[in-house]
């Protein structure tokens, strides 16, 4: 009977709790600007090349003038929080709490901590101007579908999913095109559109601050030495 009874104030609680997640998040990232968020691997080591692209990509990003966001973990996380701050700009981290432990990296200068995963989605596509995925596991791929899921959907306005690291995604890409579109139609041609793979910084913000400015939100330049066309 006791069970019975506290269930139910139990959940009650924590619709609370949701609550205060959003409502921390609306009011502490409603004011940053235009964003991109990073998505990769925790397990990412420093001496990877994985590593240094995202921290080059996130400082180009951040040298554009968009803030970064990302889990605010290791690997990936950590390296593009270190590209984003060492070049002067916001960088973000949307810690989750885990059982074992998500040690938050020291290379934000915004940290928020969240209990529930589908809140934490929420404030990435939110304030996203862009995602930036790297090589990872089943959270990356989590992350990557879903964006690809809300975009096609019409749930999400459309925004550039890139894919960095051609030699870790043309295998995946491929098997798109072969099997889920090729031989069972199970998306439409113009779903492999959604997303880009590249593999350098400058055609990563490039593709992001071209979709920007074509949605008349403009205000934000190409690092110097890069070009417009």
């Amino acid at each position: 009977m006791v069970d019975m009874i506290d269930k139910p104030v139990q959940d009650l609680w924590r619709i609370f709790r949701v609550m205060a997640e959003f409502v921390e998040g609306f009011d502490e990232l409603g004011s940053v600007g235009p964003a991109v968020s990073f998505f990769g691997s925790a397990r990412m080591k420093q001496n990877d090349k994985f590593y240094e692209l995202a921290q080059a990509t996130a400082s180009t990003i951040a040298k554009a003038g968009f803030a970064v966001i990302t889990g605010g973990g290791g690997g990936i996380m950590e390296a593009a929080n270190k590209g984003a701050a060492e070049a002067g700009g916001k960088s973000i981290g949307l810690n989750i709490e885990l059982p074992i432990e998500q040690i938050p990296n020291e290379y934000q200068n915004l940290s928020l901590h969240f209990r529930y995963f589908f809140c934490r989605k929420v404030m990435f596509l939110k304030y996203a101007h862009g995602f930036v995925v790297f090589p990872g596991g089943f959270g990356t791929m989590d992350e990557f579908f879903e964006s690809l899921v809300l975009i096609q959907t019409l749930k999400q306005a459309s925004f550039p999913v890139i894919l960095m690291g051609s030699s870790y995604w043309n295998g995946l890409v491929n098997w798109m095109k072969e099997e889920m579109l090729g031989k069972h139609n199970f998306i439409s041609p113009e779903d492999m559109n959604v997303f880009t793979v590249v593999d350098e910084p400058a055609e990563a913000v490039k593709i992001i601050v071209d979709f920007r400015e074509k949605q008349g939100r403009g205000g934000l330049d190409l690092p110097s030495g890069m070009k417009k066309v």
